[in-house]
């Protein structure tokens, strides 16, 4: 079988090398794989690599092609490889990750043996480690710290999930379902695999495929990710509710607590009315408890042993709180972005919807254009 190995980059001059190179150490055959490499419009040297990439070893492969998505959204990415992709099967690999060589072979034989959309595990990894990334990394390992979602952490058997990171389809999928819904932003694979599963398709996550992601290495940009992810959460209510999960607004509930109990306790201050103050104590008391207990466990688990440890109920508290008002900013900015789609739909005479069937149009095409060859 064919493979598209579909890769988006933004800015990713600093890991792209690497990640590459992992991509030529494939023990799948290189004469059965075409790159699709799309660039968002970076302003660092990303699109020089890839097309440096392109002209090096073009030879090897299928093909290797480099593609432009100017909008620079991750669904105007993915939408720009699918409509270039020609592979029987297609790989979807974030920037940021790593991959072990029997990656795509691995994703292959599971296709092979029945599978439509296949995928495996998806733990962190640090770049250039030091003790306080290390001790991101146990915060964003932690169920506690990050989610409960299983394709973070390895799993000893095969199962059928709800999404996945790194996922293979076969291309049959797109042709059925279509593209990437351009009006979301870090949840468009989450609506993605709802449009898929309700159609019928199954998720298989598989312990015998494995790839990594490299967490983000400083506080700053980790919580700047935890709030984008966070808003997206509640601006994704708007459009596919079901794509999400109860556990996904725990920061949120937490944030809301948080500010019922801080009025509560402003309003028995002034009232005199002592058992209003007391939820915002025993909140924070139980918050406590439950933040220390995860910070022992996650220290337990580390190789490891540092000072700079001891600043992880702090990081953990932080992390919720930013997740939580990022929801709440992007439940409450959700009218001002439905009036922002329309107004722009006016404007350009076409819709997420048009584009999603626009990309599936494309898929059939390309995969009358391989059966008649």
């Amino acid at each position: 079988m064919t493979v598209s190995l579909c890769i988006i980059a933004y800015n990713e001059e600093k890991v792209l090398e690497e990640l590459l190179r992992q991509v030529q150490a494939q023990s799948y055959p290189a004469r059965l794989t075409e790159l699709v490499l799309v660039d968002s419009a970076s302003q660092d040297r990303t699109k020089e690599i890839f097309s440096e990439f392109a002209r090096r070893f073009s030879q090897s492969y299928l093909s290797v092609g480099v593609y432009d998505n100017p909008r620079r959204s991750q669904a105007a990415g993915w939408n720009t490889a699918l409509r270039h992709a020609t592979g029987d099967i297609i790989i979807r690999l974030d920037a940021h990750a790593e991959i072990p060589e029997d990656f795509i072979l691995q994703n292959v034989r599971l296709i092979e043996s029945g599978e439509d959309i296949c995928g495996g595990a998806r733990p962190n990894r640090i770049d250039r480690p030091t003790p306080f990334k290390k001790m991101l990394f146990l915060a964003e390992s932690s169920m506690f710290g990050s989610s409960i979602a299983g394709y973070r952490r390895q799993n000893e058997e095969k199962k059928y999930v709800r999404s996945l990171f790194h996922g293979a389809y076969r291309r049959d999928v797109f042709a059925a379902v279509g593209g990437f819904n351009e009006d979301l932003g870090r949840t468009e694979d989450n609506e993605l695999h709802n449009r898929i599963r309700r159609a019928g398709y199954r998720i298989c996550q598989s312990s015998e495929i494995l790839s990594y992601q490299h967490i983000r290495g400083t506080l700053s940009s980790m919580l700047l990710q935890k709030f984008a992810n966070g808003k997206w959460i509640g601006l994704t209510l708007g459009f596919c509710p079901r794509c999400l999960s109860v556990f996904h607004f725990v920061p949120f509930c937490f944030v809301l607590a948080l500010l019922c109990g801080l009025f509560g306790l402003i309003a028995g201050a002034v009232s005199g009315i002592f058992w209003l103050m007391l939820p915002l104590p025993l909140l924070i008391g139980l918050y406590l408890t439950t933040d220390l207990i995860m910070t022992a466990s996650a220290v337990a688990s580390a190789e490891e042993k540092h000072p700079v440890q001891f600043l992880l109920p702090a990081v953990f508290f932080l992390l919720h709180v930013v997740y939580g008002v990022g929801t709440l900013i992007g439940i409450l900015a959700l009218p001002f972005l439905k009036a922002h789609i329309r107004r722009r739909n006016r404007r350009t005479g076409s819709s997420a919807e048009q584009e999603i069937e626009a990309v599936r149009q494309c898929v059939i095409s390309n995969t009358k254009k391989e059966d008649q060859e």
